[in-house]
């Protein structure tokens, strides 16, 4: 028997969307208010779904434990209250814009190397606010 189990935590962050090779213009063009060289913030809701053979001793298909631990080291304590540009490596000047979608794709990424191959994240949804979400399906 298979099951999903689904956890969300929230992360205050800022960020900007700019491309480095191209003029203010153009990023203002393309990303708008986001591209605002003074920087904006959100307050994301990330949920992480994962999924797997419910193991018929516990009745979990994932330890709770083991997740909140991997989203709690590999996601809040990276993201929280920091600027995603200037803390977040993969997210520098040059390197992914910090997109939900790509917020997204990162955080499946973290979590799925710290629970190791089972259970597998299955979705993973990033909300910038109540009406903008991304939403990626890696397994």
């Amino acid at each position: 028997m298979r099951a999903t189990l689904t956890r969300r935590i929230t992360f205050s962050a800022a960020h900007r969307y700019r491309r480095p090779e191209w003029d203010e213009a153009k990023n203002r063009a393309v990303f708008g208010a986001c591209a605002h060289p003074n920087w904006h913030g959100h307050t994301y809701q990330a949920e992480v779904t994962v999924g797997g053979e419910v193991d018929p001793v516990t009745g979990f298909c994932v330890d709770l434990g083991v997740l909140d631990t991997a989203l709690q080291r590999e996601v809040h304590a990276v993201l929280d209250h920091r600027n995603l540009v200037l803390d977040v490596p993969e997210f520098a000047e040059g390197q992914a814009i910090p997109t939900s979608e790509n917020l997204a794709w990162w955080i499946a990424r973290r979590v799925q190397a710290a629970l190791g191959d089972a259970p597998r994240v299955l979705r993973v949804r990033v909300a910038e606010e109540p009406g903008l979400w991304a939403e990626v399906e890696p397994g």
